[in-house]
């Protein structure tokens, strides 16, 4: 586990790895590992392994020893690594405006569709 009380920011590899796993639930590597090949067939059992292990050591995963195939789930759930990650990004590229951060994803980074569900949030008619 880290020795300090900062969230740990993964990498964009563990980041892939992590969307694997809040896909699947826990799941022993030889899960993972068949998932991710599906975008990545050249990754092998031996590296994924490794990737998780890491990232167990890091405190990004929780691992179950309990059984022969050991089970790994993120330590986090996903909203919580997101709205970390966001507060950072927040912070660092837009001086701490979340407007700033909106407007800059609203100008080229939302398709129409996109649009008309943001309005609608923020007209109250998502309840």
């Amino acid at each position: 586990m880290p020795k300090s009380n900062r969230p740990i920011k993964p990498t964009p590899a563990e980041l892939n790895l992590l969307r694997v796993l809040w896909e699947l639930g826990p799941a022993t590597v030889k899960q993972v590992h068949l998932a991710v090949q599906v975008d990545r067939p050249e990754a092998t059992y031996a590296t994924v392994l490794r990737q998780l292990q890491l990232m167990h050591a890091k405190g990004l995963l929780r691992r179950d020893e309990s059984e022969r195939s050991h089970v790994y789930a993120a330590a986090q759930k996903k909203n919580a690594l997101q709205t970390n990650l966001l507060k950072e990004l927040i912070n660092k590229a837009f001086a701490g405006s979340g407007k700033a951060l909106v407007l800059a994803a609203l100008r080229g980074h939302v398709t129409q569709e996109e649009r008309a569900e943001i309005r609608q949030i923020l007209h109250g008619e998502d309840q």
